[in-house]
């Protein structure tokens, strides 16, 4: 009975080391995977801040998407900046451009696209408690409208901003993603595909006569998206994006303010979007 009872002291005490093994183990992993993240949105960030030093160190605004590798302490970062009025402000866009979008990229029918439009219309520019538009603080506010349900949002979100302030609400298509060329193209993807390759091969005056005229506006933007793409040693990468304005210095005394900051993880084979 004593070599029994010693046995399962034994086998007691085996089956404890092991699960205080474990959790160390998933604890030191969760600590590696924390450093990991803080150490990426730190080379990130300089990325970033490399990369709009640069801009603002010049007289003239980027006009198109800027694609440049950037070192940072022996990491090769892939930045983009994209001026802002490349995506389609919510809060400026004429009721015709959000129809465009709801059908084209929110797959929906042309009449359900004219009534959701002007359902966002109103949205917008309905008094708030002090008597002022309340307007989309950010582009999740979208949710509010009436018919807008999440699987339309997370089509049409990749394609919005609510910080760009172009003049008409007009879209820069030297800067717009592919996505938006599409909408200005009313649907035709070759025709988007065509302006977006000659544009990022550096090619100048574009033809972009096939794409709807009253959408189209080329003024210029001290606002941007600029986005990092920080790889991680699973293969996969930390998106980084951040909203600027150049057109006012923060608190830190950096010649440009943050308006906005998105983080997110991407697959192996996902590039700066282009």
């Amino acid at each position: 009975m004593a070599l029994i009872a010693v046995l399962w002291v034994v086998a007691a005490l085996s089956i404890l080391v092991t699960g205080f093994s474990r959790v160390a183990r998933d604890e030191i992993g969760v600590v590696a995977s924390f450093r990991q993240g803080v150490v990426a949105q730190a080379t990130g960030d300089a990325a970033i801040a490399l990369a709009l030093w640069e801009i603002s160190g010049t007289t003239v605004p980027v006009t198109r998407v800027q694609h440049a590798d950037i070192a940072y302490r022996g990491v090769i970062v892939p930045v983009s900046v994209m001026p802002l009025n490349g995506l389609i402000d919510l809060n400026a866009a004429p009721q015709a451009l959000l129809a465009r979008l709801y059908e084209v990229a929110g797959g929906i029918s042309a009449d359900a696209a004219q009534a959701l439009s002007q359902l966002t219309i109103e949205a917008r520019t309905k008094p708030g408690p002090t008597n002022q538009p309340e307007r989309f603080e950010a582009t999740e506010d979208l949710l509010r409208v009436p018919g807008v349900d999440y699987d339309l949002y997370a089509r049409l979100s990749p394609l919005l901003t609510v910080y760009a302030r172009a003049s008409g609400g007009r879209v820069n298509p030297m800067a717009a993603p592919l996505d938006v060329l599409t909408v200005l193209a009313n649907g035709n993807v070759g025709v988007a595909e065509r302006i977006a390759q000659e544009r990022d091969q550096g090619a100048q005056g574009v033809d972009t006569t096939s794409l709807e005229a009253s959408f189209v506006g080329v003024s210029p933007s001290r606002r941007y998206r600029v986005s990092a793409m920080v790889p991680l040693s699973d293969g996969t990468h930390m998106r980084i994006s951040r909203t600027v304005d150049l057109g006012f210095s923060s608190r830190d005394g950096l010649p440009w303010r943050t308006l906005h900051t998105e983080r997110s993880f991407e697959p192996m084979s996902r590039t700066v979007a282009k």
